[in-house]
Order: C-alpha cells, then structure tokens, then sequence
C-alpha cells in the first residue's frame, strides 16, 4: 500500500508563480494582464495524482479559482484512492488554450478565460469555477450538434461505455456532495462533461 504521506504531499496548490505566468499569459489568461476580470491572486495551481486509461499513475496540473481548491483536491485525491481513471489532466494552455483541441485529447480541465457571448460576463471556466473530465467520452450536446466533433459515439447516453458520467458515476457523487451544479442535468444543453459552482443568487 502506497505511503499516505505520499500521496498527500503530491496533492497540494500554489500561487500562480512567474513560471506558470509565463505558460498562460496570452493562451489561458489574458494578454493583456491589467484589465483582465480576475487576478492572478484568485487563482490557484493544483498539482495531484491520478490513473491514466493504461492504469498509470500519472502528474496532473489544474489551475482553479481559490474558492475551489480544496475542494478540487479533496475529489481529485478520492478518484485517485478509488483508482478512478482519467486520460488526460494537462493545463488546458498545453493545447494553445483550444477548447476543441483539449477536449478531443480527452484532457480534464479547469480554467480558461473566456466570456458568455455578448454580455461581457466571464464564464465559470472564465472564472476558474468550472471543471470539464474526460470530455471526449462525456461531450457537450446541444440539440443535434456536438462538442468535441469527434465524440459521435459518446452522444447516445443509453449505451454502456466506460468512462460514462452519469449519476451513478464516483465523479458525480463527489462532484455533487461539494456542491457542484452537474451539466448533465441542464434541460436545453447536455453538458455532460461538465461540472460547475453556481453563480450565487
């Protein structure tokens, strides 16, 4: 059995250091720095553990709004306990800060600035309050369209396939039991992928 020290030491989040500045400005984060809608001082790096598809354990990077940390690193850290497979948790920026391009590479991921189409508000992801898992198996359907392009055989959620978010998956459960609004649930957009802290009322 794995050390618990271990495993808690390579759960942990840390600023947003120069370094990791330096990695998102201009794809993730704004280029131009001082009029972005959130600071570098709400964010957070996280760093964990997980199993990969081939049932590797693999380093993964997220980076998250600060009022969601711990609780990301308190899910991540119990998938990883229960050997829960993910394929993929890269900083989105790895893949130019293009949606399509990290979904289709089935990559977890948390952050990235962007905001709801003409209101000028910032979306969860925009916020660092949003979290896409295994977004290939699990796409974003709106009526017959589908995001990412290539996720076809994921769309009929009848079917038994692994890797399947639904309610009887341990992501949901933990998800939810955090206080995250599933996108699976949504009425008009099937956002199956996706997991997000509702705005306050």
């Amino acid at each position: 059995m794995e050390n618990e020290e271990i495993i808690e030491e390579s759960f942990y989040y840390t600023e947003i250091t120069d370094e990791i500045k330096d990695r998102i400005v201009g794809k993730s984060y704004p280029s131009d720095v001082k009029n972005a809608k959130i600071g570098f001082e709400e964010l957070n790096y996280l760093h964990i553990l997980y199993y990969d598809f081939e049932n590797e354990v693999q380093e993964g990077e997220i980076i998250c709004n600060k009022a969601i940390r711990d609780d990301l690193l308190e899910v991540f850290q119990e998938l990883y306990e229960a050997k829960y497979q993910l394929c993929s948790v890269r900083l989105v920026d790895d893949f130019d800060a293009n949606d399509e391009m990290s979904m289709e590479a089935n990559n977890t991921s948390c952050f990235n600035y962007r905001e709801i189409r003409d209101t000028g508000v910032l979306s969860r992801h925009g916020l660092g309050l949003a979290i896409d898992i295994n977004p290939l198996n699990n796409p974003c359907v709106i009526g017959d369209s589908y995001e990412p392009l290539t996720a076809g055989e994921f769309v009929d959620r009848s079917k038994d396939f692994d890797h399947k978010i639904d309610e009887d998956d341990l992501a949901y459960k933990l998800f939810t039991e955090h206080g995250f609004f599933w996108g699976g649930s949504w009425k008009s957009v099937k956002d199956y992928q996706h997991f997000e802290i509702p705005a306050k009322k």
